[in-house]
């Protein structure tokens, strides 16, 4: 049973990841395999125009090599909402884990809104898309804009899979433990609680992450010119290109998703193990 349905799960995935490498469609068959035309069109490596248009590309950063600069090409879209989704998860981060560190281990005048308020932004985008424009009229079409819209509708997630597992824990017994041994309380909470809660902040951000990516509503109503979001890179291939095309198109998208996804539990780890000192 559990082998069913994890193939039933991922028959889409592999289906598509398939037709990103046919020529064609005959009915629901892809055909023509194998050709990396389609990714070369939307990795930009190929001439397009109009509504097919692909990413550009951009500098990322340069390597001195022999007294010259070498530039370092990436995808333009594809960087550009790597890192307006990371934004938005540093925000949730910073913001976040205290949030539900305080809900689950302490009881004050006004817990009941705080906990309403943390999951209030999960809404649909666009409706938080239209306020957030009427609210912030000057964070319309900017990146610091995104970075925050991003950050608010996805808080809900980092606070409920933080605050689970905070719950999971004896809190108190644990700082006991800490500040008799004479730690102060702010390095009780970042050496010994924030690590004990790995798993569940490692979720949240994967989570946080690959949703703010993926966010095409509120970056639709935000955004205006310049370089899109992903979500609407995959929107504009998806509703204008062949089946071939849109399905590389996605592909790049679960591709990035899987290579974020293990970057942030290597990353997260390392850095717990630092906090730590495991």
């Amino acid at each position: 049973m559990l082998v069913a349905t994890v193939a039933f799960l991922i028959l889409p995935v592999v289906y598509t990841f398939a037709g990103s490498f046919a020529t064609r469609m005959t009915g629901v068959v892809p055909q023509g395999f194998v050709t990396l035309e389609n990714w070369r069109v939307v990795l930009g490596l190929a001439d397009t125009i109009g509504s097919q248009r692909s990413m550009g590309w951009t500098t990322l950063f340069e390597l001195p090599l022999g007294g010259r600069a070498l530039g370092v090409q990436v995808p333009a879209e594809l960087a550009f909402s790597v890192a307006l989704a990371l934004g938005g998860v540093a925000i949730n981060l910073v913001v976040g884990v205290p949030i539900a560190y305080a809900v689950a281990r302490y009881d004050f005048p006004g817990k009941e809104w705080v906990d309403a308020f943390s999951v209030l932004p999960l809404v649909p985008g666009v409706v938080l898309g239209v306020a957030f424009l009427r609210a912030y009229p000057n964070l319309s079409a900017t990146s610091f804009g995104l970075i925050v819209g991003y950050s608010l509708l996805k808080a809900p997630f980092m606070v409920m899979a933080v605050r689970s597992e905070f719950e999971s824990m004896d809190l108190r017994r644990l700082e006991e433990s800490a500040r008799s041994l004479g730690a102060s309380w702010p390095r009780t909470f970042l050496t010994v609680v924030v690590p004990q809660a790995r798993s569940g902040i490692l979720a949240g951000a994967i989570i946080c992450w690959t949703l703010a990516a993926a966010e095409f509503n509120f970056s639709y109503i935000v955004y205006a010119k310049g370089t899109q979001p992903l979500a609407l890179f995959l929107q504009r291939h998806i509703s204008n290109s062949a089946f071939p095309q849109a399905a590389a198109a996605v592909s790049l998208f679960f591709c990035i998703v899987v290579a974020v996804t293990v970057a942030l539990q290597r990353l997260g780890n390392r850095g717990f193990d630092a906090i730590g000192g495991d």
